[in-house]
């Protein structure tokens, strides 16, 4: 392995942070693309150029100068709490929107853990000798823009000088039609047949041409259809009819979609309660959940800033969680870890009125943060803080038994 130059960035977590608390991003957009202009932006500027771009709500331009940047440079730096880093972490990032690797600065922000990311891109074959590190994780997802990243991670998986986390075989797992097929048969555990279908056989539907039960046996109305690849609930849709699957392709222009059936997870006060798992070397901690009256939830559509109520339903599930929840569903939890198999991910998931648990979906770039105002949330700080000490911890233990081996 070598020193190789590695780029200086302020990085997705300090400039998410700042969007999210207030701050205005435009004047250091302005100062960055005048020098993108001139020919003077240094590559680490770029990077967060184009992330300024996306959290500014134009992915394209984003897009676009993260693309031109990585043409010429792959190995940032991002910020580290302290000038003598405890452990070196190499991330293997894909070039793709700032939502399909996974967020790891929030996670290692205050550890003082040193996190350099290479981004693997299809111009460009890995470095030899690679950068120098204690360890390294795969942080590229499932997506289909990462598919050609992930096949170059995995060609040298076998080879890697280090501890490799997140093998990418075992991301590639995390997609939705072939999630269902890992966890299915699990004890207390539900999850719906997920199945890849085309705009011409949802069309079918619609004409009444083939029934839903055709596609899969256990598929009936109402049913749940979004584009293939589509995240944060972009295009999700439940479908009550045939005529509302033609009302629902009226409005949709892509060509693939996924489809499940239908459960309602309402509690028996009517509300919906969504909760964000993150498993770390196999054990379950406690991120959030959301509560609304739709069953189309995420956290930032559940009204959960505006509902003392709800908040206090969410701290007693964290502060409950190993002897609440995990405890309930503990052998579908460590079913689901086991099969899974990654060193880090996120499920998102309920239970359902007979107790089980539901699964949505699983993923190793779900969003894990500490942004949430500390005076509305004061018990999200200490949760968040034994994920990411769980997380650093996970780190030097792999690191250590692989120096203890060497030896």
């Amino acid at each position: 392995m070598a020193q190789l130059p590695c780029a200086d960035r302020i990085g997705l977590a300090r400039l998410t942070t700042m969007a999210a608390t207030g701050t205005d991003l435009r004047p250091l957009w302005h100062d960055l693309i005048a020098r993108l202009i001139d020919g003077t932006i240094e590559a680490g500027e770029g990077l967060d150029l184009s992330l300024i771009a996306q959290l500014l709500g134009d992915k394209p331009a984003g897009l676009a100068i993260q693309h031109e940047i990585l043409k010429s440079h792959q190995l940032f730096r991002s910020p580290c709490s302290t000038p003598r880093p405890r452990l070196r972490v190499l991330a293997l990032a894909a070039a793709t929107d700032m939502g399909s690797n996974t967020p790891i600065e929030f996670l290692l922000e205050q550890s003082g853990i040193e996190l350099m990311t290479l981004y693997v891109i299809p111009e460009v074959e890995l470095p030899a000798p690679l950068p120098d590190h204690d360890i390294a994780i795969v942080i590229a997802s499932d997506s289909e823009d990462c598919r050609d990243a992930l096949r170059k991670i995995g060609d040298v998986a076998g080879s890697w000088p280090r501890p490799l986390l997140n093998p990418p075989h075992l991301v590639c797992n995390l997609d939705r039609d072939k999630l269902h097929g890992l966890l299915s048969g699990l004890e207390g555990l539900e999850i719906p047949s997920t199945i890849a279908v085309t705009r011409a056989q949802l069309s079918d539907l619609s004409r009444f041409a083939a029934a839903p039960a055709e596609i899969a046996i256990d598929l009936a109305f109402p049913v749940i259809v979004r584009p293939r690849g589509s995240h944060a609930g972009a295009g999700l849709a439940k479908i009550d009819d045939p005529a509302a699957i033609a009302r629902y392709l009226g409005e949709r222009q892509e060509q693939e979609f996924f489809i499940s059936r239908f459960v309602d997870y309402a509690g028996e006060d009517g509300l919906f309660r969504k909760c964000r798992i993150v498993v770390v070397d196999g054990k379950p901690y406690a991120c959030h959940m959301a509560i609304a009256d739709r069953w189309d939830i995420w956290y930032l559509n559940a009204g959960m800033t505006l509902s003392a109520s709800k908040r206090l339903e969410e701290e007693t599930f964290m502060r409950t969680f190993d002897i609440g929840f995990a405890r309930r569903h503990a052998t579908a939890l460590a079913g689901m870890a086991d099969r899974i198999g990654l060193d880090y991910f996120t499920v998102d998931c309920a239970e359902t009125k007979d107790g089980s648990l539901l699964i949505f979906e699983a993923d190793n770039t779900a969003i894990v943060h500490n942004m949430d105002p500390p005076d509305v949330f004061p018990y999200k700080a200490p949760q968040m803080r034994k994920v990411f000490d769980a997380f650093a911890a996970l780190l030097e233990r792999r690191a250590r038994y692989a120096k203890e081996q060497a030896a």
